[in-house]
């Protein structure tokens, strides 16, 4: 290795050149194919059975996502300019391509069951806007009457109406996003405000935001770590050399990426972040044992420099790059979509940054010249070892101190982690004083809910069980006890509710009717008459034709893990009474999937900790041919994994599709530290038998490198505390921490360590 870097020596411009025609070419790939994906069911392995069994169930009930337009007057919706308006965008929606008439429902479109002498009739509520006093009343007695619309079409208070416009899959596009927007804000007027919520323009503007967001990310990082890197490198040339380096590996990533037709996911604008960081760790190490050797051979060639530079430190460089890649490649364990490919491309540009590091870094110092190192004098020479021999010092003579400190955070770390959750809302990714977010707790606060929870009933194909009054109002029973018990469910909406009108208004509207018929017959009669008079299509999103599934869909206030759990748990409970008439429980819809998505993340989570953390020890134990190192040099990372988890179980941080990511990054970035400073007192014990002076020598020289790195890497993370995702700003939060902790675990309890176990030392 060292000896094709060198025959690379020959032809810096050649090496510069092919960089930068390959990154081109990449460039030109990202600028012209990428895409950001938002779409949950696209996160999701295809073949996992409760995604298949919810796409079964999703076509058999014709389950959609809905866009929900809430038109609100604050002087009621019963008049005929709000009605109109209404009326207008319903007909609007209907006639777009991505959207089915039949698909879009609101009070103009609603049927309203009502008793006549002849028995029962479904008719609308209104074709034409009523625009006399009498017939606005009349429509708004009728709805008032109508316990199926009022309260889940019209508000409580009469200030607002809904209607949602169900889009079949993969038709949602930015453009239909837009022309969305476009078309309700043209029916604003002073006293109607139209409000735009649900699922599929949460992930619409996701897709807007987090591309502007790493528009916006990258430039402050690497002004900062520019910044950062110029105040510790003291060269302008040494500077851009490195930002180069993960400039270069940043495109050549997003590049691959574009070819082999992968999106990006709100995840993947971590990528650069990461690169910068953990290219320029790269670039500190071997600038920082250049600048070492010119202080002691201020005469030293290029080429001789470079050369020392080289021997000493492709091999740590190679070794960091290869743990920090396995770090995030253990991220192919998870079945998550934007996790895996975030962790496989992250390792991707962690090696490519390495390959730069070792290759263009060396060409450019060739064409361009070292770095100017400052001469100083013996004195202030000596400033930086000093403060390093003294705290090695320090710390060997009270290593004591470290080892119980340790396990004190340890111990407090386990009990904070007791209080994790998973969390895999939406919603949540956004901030709470955020338009999409104040949007969504308005439909809230007056309907029953933006998100969907859709129980399925399954008899197996034993058909008319769902005309059974027994399972009827057993399935009442369970929907009534949800929304009464938790306040997080707002509605539900099943067969039954069509049944009890119906018996209601059959029975001159009587209340104590409002209930399920005694006699399957008579339940049978009631569904006649409503296929003869209605739209029996309706029913459709509710039954099977032969009455052996049914559909039950929950409206919840919360998109979030807790909240889906909640309700889950209590449908559970009917588990056993369902089974005795022979009935299944099973789950569908975007809310399940999503508490199915949440799950996978954990379960992932643990795969690549455990992975990462058991290829780790293997490596180090193979790269410096003792098992006692490969323990000695993961137990930083461990005690920073274990950090990060405990202040997250304490400040209430869910692991979420972001913060997920926490331990791979830890591990991957965090050993470098350990890396290289076990390799400098491995180099350094071969030439002393002092414990003492090997390690302040270590602390010297790779300490020195690693803090140098550590400011870099945190500057660089700290960044994201500007992102408008919060989830990335707490991110950057625990990552900044996990680089210190990585840090002082590194100088003190390994050190210790090493100490402890006399390893290196020729005489014990």
């Amino acid at each position: 290795m060292e000896k094709l870097l060198r025959n690379l020596l020959k032809a810096p411009w050649a090496v510069v050149a092919v960089i930068m025609v390959v990154s081109a070419l990449f460039f030109m790939q990202m600028k012209d194919k990428s895409r950001m994906e938002t779409d949950l069911d696209e996160y999701m392995p295809k073949d996992h059975p409760a995604f298949l069994y919810s796409d079964q169930a999703e076509e058999w009930f014709g389950i959609n996502d809905g866009i929900i337009v809430a038109i609100e007057n604050q002087n009621g919706i019963f008049n005929a300019a709000t009605l109109d308006t209404l009326k207008q965008l319903t007909k609007r929606l209907q006639k777009m391509d991505e959207i089915d008439k039949a698909d879009v429902t609101s009070l103009y479109t609603a049927d309203n069951i009502v008793g006549n002498e002849d028995g029962m009739d479904v008719k609308a509520f209104y074709k034409r806007v009523p625009k006399s006093e009498e017939k606005v009343n009349e429509l708004k007695h009728n709805v008032e009457k109508n316990e199926m619309i009022f309260g889940r079409l019209v508000s409580l208070d009469e200030t607002v109406t809904i209607l949602i416009a169900e889009i079949n899959d993969g038709v949602f596009t930015h453009e239909f996003y837009e022309e969305i927007l476009s078309l309700v804000e043209s029916y604003e007027t002073e006293d109607i405000k139209i409000h735009v919520a649900g699922r599929p323009i949460v992930e619409g503007t996701m897709a807007i935001l987090g591309p502007a967001d790493m528009k916006k990310m990258v430039p402050i990082v690497l002004f900062i770590i520019t910044l950062v890197l110029f105040i510790t490198l003291r060269s302008v040339k040494s500077t851009l050399l490195t930002m180069g380096v993960v400039l270069f590996s940043v495109v050549w990533v997003f590049g691959l990426m574009a070819v082999l037709n992968i999106p990006i996911y709100a995840v993947s604008t971590m990528i650069p972040v990461m690169l910068i960081a953990i290219g320029v760790a790269y670039a500190v190490h071997l600038y920082s044992h250049l600048q070492l050797f010119l202080r002691k051979n201020p005469d030293a060639s290029k080429k001789v420099a470079i050369s020392d530079m080289l021997k000493y430190m492709w091999k740590p460089v190679l070794m960091t790059s290869i743990t920090t890649a396995v770090g995030f490649i253990s991220l192919l364990t998870s079945e998550v979509f934007p996790i895996k490919y975030f962790g496989l491309f992250t390792a991707f540009g962690v090696l490519i940054a390495m390959v730069f590091s070792l290759a263009l870094i060396p060409a450019g110092i060739m064409i361009f010249g070292l770095p100017k190192v400052k001469k100083t004098r013996k004195n202030e020479a000596n400033k930086d070892s000093v403060l390093a021999f003294n705290f090695a010092a320090l710390i060997l003579k009270r290593k004591s101190v470290s080892i119980f400190i340790t396990i004190a955070i340890i111990v407090l770390s386990v009990i904070g982690m007791q209080k994790i959750w998973i969390n895999s809302s939406f919603l949540d990714k956004f901030e709470e004083d955020s338009d999409i977010a104040l949007t969504d707790k308005f439909v809230n606060e007056h309907f029953g809910g933006t998100t969907s929870l859709n129980l399925i009933l399954d008899a197996e194909d034993k058909a008319n069980t769902f005309k059974s009054p027994e399972v009827l109002r057993l399935t009442d029973q369970m929907q009534n006890k949800l929304v009464k018990e938790l306040d997080v469910v707002g509605n539900s909406f099943s067969l039954t509710d069509y049944l009890k009108r119906m018996n209601k208004v059959m029975n001159a509207d009587n209340e104590e009717f409002n209930t399920i018929p005694d006699n399957q017959d008579m339940i049978a009669q009631y569904l006649l008459l409503y296929e003869m008079s209605g739209d029996p299509e309706n029913l459709n999103k509710v039954v099977d034709y032969n009455y052996a599934k049914l559909n039950v869909t929950f409206q919840l206030k919360s998109d979030n893990s807790k909240a889906i759990n909640s309700a889950i748990e209590i449908i559970d409970s009917y588990e056993d009474e369902f089974a005795m008439h022979g009935v299944t429980l099973n789950y569908a819809g975007s809310g399940y999937k999503g508490l199915i998505f949440s799950d996978l993340i954990l379960e992932g989570q643990i795969k690549s900790i455990v992975l990462s953390l058991l290829i780790v020890i293997v490596l180090l134990s193979l790269m410096f041919k003792n098992w006692k190192i490969g323990l000695i040099g993961s137990v930083p990372i461990i005690i920073t994994s274990l950090i990060s988890f405990g202040i997250m179980g304490f400040l209430n941080i869910p692991l979420n599709t972001t913060t997920a990511l926490l331990s791979s990054i830890a591990i991957g970035i965090g050993i470098d530290y350990a890396v290289h400073f076990i390799e400098q007192y491995r180099l350094n014990a071969a030439k002393s038998d002092n414990q003492v002076l090997v390690a302040q020598q270590t602390m010297a020289h790779s300490g020195r490198a690693i803090s140098f790195n550590a400011i870099v890497v945190i500057a660089g993370f700290l960044v994201l505390v500007f992102s408008v995702f919060p989830p990335n700003r707490e991110l950057g939060a625990l990552v900044s921490l996990n680089m210190f902790t990585s840090l002082v675990g590194t100088v003190t309890i390994m050190l210790v360590l090493l100490k402890v176990t006399n390893i290196y030392m020729k005489r014990k």
